[in-house]
Order: structure tokens, then C-alpha cells, then sequence
């Protein structure tokens, strides 16, 4: 399928198939967005400098390929993408057929530089490739902008059952009182883009779908309208395009040696000098499009295949991090030493160990929280095992629906804690009430329950085992892949 062209034209062996040309089309239209894609990742981190390109991304990328393929073009006959897959642009003669085989077969040097773009020649090439896919760019966001959203909004103006009546289409286009000539001119582009863009748009692809069909069955010699209008067609490079091409790198090469090697001591600036390095530069795009197209291609499938996951598995087998430090508030547990005693006990069912509950930095009252697991496949809120991991802020995981609960402040644990029902973490033995005549007032207040509203937190906004707060609440939390 791929030489289909050339089979039905076994003579001309430079004329390339339409699978290729639809290729390299491929190609060349994936390079604005993945470019516009890399930039918005790189604003993130340095917004200050970048921000600006992104916002007028169009017109920059326009002007530098503008620069690139007027390079390619003078050089190497065609652009950047279709010098990759080895095509060129060549004028289409004036003789009868356009065709001179015997010529092309027995001179093919002197075809090829009587067949060369020239200067007229590569700035109408230059307004098919950057010019036309631009304007295309615009007129397409400036659709989706104006167009699409405002397609019609319905405006209740009340009368009738329930205001069906007076219900009428809120024009967003039509003229204010007195308006400027900005706002005519945008009216106007407005009316263009919703009554004439459509069939124009549909015209564009019409008539490339006729060209390629044409095109592909031999019955014209122009791939596309826009070839037909700057009279251009496309080929594939032969043995003596890539002669003169090395012959002029040779060239090139030898003249900058020769004025390096008359200039003693200004090697190192030779490589820096302008009539070297922008054509050093604009070569070196013709390795650096392979390379990218393999390495996007490796990561790919490095993160579509299964292996990836299993050697990340495999490398974090043997890793055990410590759970993260928690700073706890020095002054602000002496103070709560002073005025409420000795703090709470952390009692299990095995054993019981001391803990000291972090402290509010603003209320001055202990968090109410809950220790670690004692395995990383449990929630340390419910203890039952991790269905839907979740991270917080400070490195611990739980279950979704336990810490979204948590930062919440309604999780049954921490209710139940707040109306002093017994629990296990904290016994209040400090608000306990001793009269000083003995102790069977205070054992019979013990069984029942007080609350703990106003001597401690619940632990509403923070993490459920540090007691550090949360930023952003419960939009902090992330999911975490297993």
C-alpha cells in the first residue's frame, strides 16, 4: 500500500506515496500541541518567565518556525518534518504534461537546481506552512470562544404558566448603545464565524479530501489545494539531492575551518559566532526529532506496561521509611501541666504506654488522635484493612471515606470521644472529680459519661495521628495507586 502511487507509475520512482504524505501530515500537526503541552508543564515551575510565551503561544511558535522552515526550505528543499521522512518541494514546470523523464534520468543535477525553490518560491511554500495552519489555529479557538458555549441562552422574562411565554433568547452579540469600533469589528467577526466559518471549515476538508483522492488514484500531481495554488508538489529526495546537500555541508564546514584557522586564538569563539551556530543549531533538529519521538514512544509504554509497576513493587519491598517526625509544643505543654495536671494515658488491650497528645497552638487544648497500626495494610482510624488509600499531608495513608470523615469532624470515633463515651486512647483520669472526702463520689461520677467539648479538640481539619493541620481540608487529601 505504501508505493501504490509508484506501481501505477512505475517510471517515476521520486514521486512519493500518499501514505507518506499523510504521514509526515501526521506528524507535523502533533508538534504544536505537544510543544504548547511541555511549555505549560515548564510555567508551572517558572511562571514568571514563561507565563507570557504561553499566553501568546500561537504567535511564538509561529515566528519560530517561521525561522526553521525557511531554513529547511532553502537548504534542503523542504520542511522540517518532511526532510525526516525524506521528501522535498519542488516547482512544477511549464511544459506540457510537467514532466521531463529522459531529462531526469540522464541529468538529474541540473533538473534538480532548475527544478529548486527560489526566493519567491520558499516565502509562498512559507505562507502554506505557517501562514495557513495559524490563521486555522485562531479561527478554530475563536469559535470554540465565541461560538460555541453562546450557541443560545434562554432568558426567563416571566408571564404566562410559570414564565413560559415570556421566555425569549438572550442575543450576547447584539450592539450596546453608542458602541466603539472594537466592538462593531467584533460583531462583525462574530457574524463571520457563525455563519461563514462553518461552510468555509467544511470547504477546507472537502477539497483536501478531493486533492488526496486525486492524488491517490494519479489523476493530479498535487497532494493538497494549497500545493495546487503555489504551483508545488511534493517528491522524494534522490541520489543527487543528497550530493549537493553534503557538497554545501562540506562547504560550510571548510569555510568556517579556513576562517577559525586564520583568526589564531579565536577557535572557541568560532563556535559561537552567528553564521555558525544558527545553521549548527537548525541541523541538529534533524537528529533531536528521532530522538524524542523514541524516548516519547519508550516512556509510553514504560508507563502503559506492566513491567514498570512490577520493578517499582520489587525496589520497594525492602524499604521501610520511619513515620514522620511530629515536633511536638514544649511551652504549650507546660502550660497545660500547670493548669490541668498530668495528661492522658494510652491504654491498649495488651499493654498500656504513655502518650502525650499534641496541643493547639491557638486554643491551647490536646488533639484528640489515634496512634499508628500496627500494619500499613490497616486504617489507623478504623483498623480495618486500607480498601481505598489515601494520603495525607503528613505522610500517613488511611482510608478515603475514614479521613475524609476525619478532617470532616464526623466520624463516629471522634463523636463518640467528644461525648465522653469510654475509649481506649485517652483515660480521663485528670477530670475525674475527687472530692476531698473520699473516693466513692468519684467512682460513682466515673461510670458516667461527661463531655469533652471545650478541654479538647476533636481534631476537626488536622491528621488523625500527628494532629498537624490539613491545608486546604479535605482537597489535600491525594488517592493513592496500589
Amino acid at each position: 500500500m505504501e508505493y501504490l502511487s509508484t506501481l501505477q507509475s512505475p517510471v517515476d520512482d521520486l514521486k512519493p506515496s500518499l501514505f507518506e504524505l499523510l504521514s509526515e501530515q501526521q506528524l507535523s500537526s502533533l508538534l504544536p500541541p505537544t510543544i504548547r503541552y511541555l511549555l505549560a508543564l515548564l510555567t508551572h515551575r517558572y511562571p514568571r518567565y514563561l507565563l507570557r510565551i504561553l499566553n501568546n503561544y500561537d504567535e511564538v511558535y509561529g515566528l519560530l518556525s517561521l525561522v526553521v522552515e525557511k531554513y529547511y526550505l532553502e537548504h534542503f528543499g523542504g520542511s522540517f518534518t518532511e526532510n525526516f521522512y525524506g521528501l522535498k518541494r519542488e516547482r512544477v514546470l511549464s511544459v506540457r504534461g510537467g514532466e521531463v523523464k529522459r531529462t531526469q534520468v540522464a541529468v538529474p543535477a541540473e533538473v534538480r537546481e532548475r527544478l529548486k525553490l527560489k526566493g519567491w518560491d520558499v516565502w509562498k511554500n512559507l505562507a502554506v506552512l505557517v501562514g495557513i495552519p495559524y490563521l486555522k489555529r485562531k479561527l478554530d479557538e475563536s469559535y470554540d470562544i465565541h461560538i460555541a458555549p453562546s450557541a443560545g441562552l434562554l432568558m426567563s422574562g416571566g408571564g404566562g404558566l410559570g414564565g413560559v411565554e415570556g421566555r425569549r433568547y438572550l442575543d450576547r452579540d447584539a450592539l450596546p448603545p453608542n458602541p466603539t469600533v472594537k466592538q462593531r469589528i467584533m460583531r462583525y467577526y462574530k457574524w463571520f464565524l457563525r455563519h461563514v466559518y462553518p461552510s468555509l471549515n467544511a470547504a477546507y476538508y472537502f477539497s483536501i479530501l478531493a486533492f488526496s483522492l486525486g492524488y491517490l488514484f494519479d489523476g493530479t500531481k498535487y497532494s493538497s489545494p494549497f500545493l495546487w495554488m503555489v504551483r508545488t508538489r511534493m517528491r522524494r529526495m534522490g541520489a543527487a539531492d543528497q550530493q549537493a546537500i553534503d557538497a554545501a555541508r562540506e562547504a560550510a564546514d571548510k569555510a568556517v575551518a579556513a576562517g577559525a584557522a586564520g583568526r589564531p586564538g579565536q577557535g572557541l569563539s568560532g563556535i559561537f559566532n552567528p553564521r555558525t551556530m544558527y545553521p549548527r543549531l537548525l541541523s541538529s533538529l534533524r537528529i533531536l526529532l528521532p530522538t524524542s519521538i523514541f524516548a516519547l514512544k519508550f516512556l509510553e509504554w514504560w508507563h502503559a506496561s506492566d513491567f514498570s509497576r512490577q520493578l517499582t513493587r520489587k525496589a520497594a519491598e525492602g524499604l521501610e521509611l520511619p513515620p514522620p517526625i511530629v515536633s511536638g509544643m514544649e511551652l504549650a505543654r507546660k502550660i497545660m501541666a500547670e493548669q490541668r495536671g498530668p495528661l492522658r494515658t494510652l491504654t491498649t488491650k495488651n499493654a498500656t504506654a504513655k502518650r502525650s497528645p499534641p496541643v493547639s497552638n491557638i486554643t491551647f487544648l490536646p488533639i484528640f488522635t489515634v496512634p499508628p497500626p500496627p500494619s500499613s495494610d490497616l486504617c489507623p482510624i478504623c483498623l480495618h484493612p486500607i480498601s481505598t488509600a489515601a494520603a495525607c499531608q503528613t505522610g500517613y495513608v488511611f482510608d478515603y471515606k475514614c479521613i475524609f470523615q476525619w478532617i470532616e469532624g464526623t466520624h463516629e470515633r471522634q463523636e463518640a470521644f467528644m461525648r465522653g463515651e469510654k475509649m481506649s486512647e485517652w483515660e480521663d483520669d485528670d477530670e475525674e472529680e475527687h472530692d476531698e472526702h473520699g473516693q466513692a463520689e468519684g467512682e460513682s461520677k466515673k461510670k458516667e459519661h461527661y463531655s469533652r467539648e471545650g478541654s479538647w479538640e476533636s481534631g476537626k481539619g488536622r491528621c488523625a495521628i500527628t494532629g498537624r493541620r490539613v491545608l486546604g481540608g479535605t482537597s489535600g487529601l491525594r488517592r493513592v495507586m496500589v
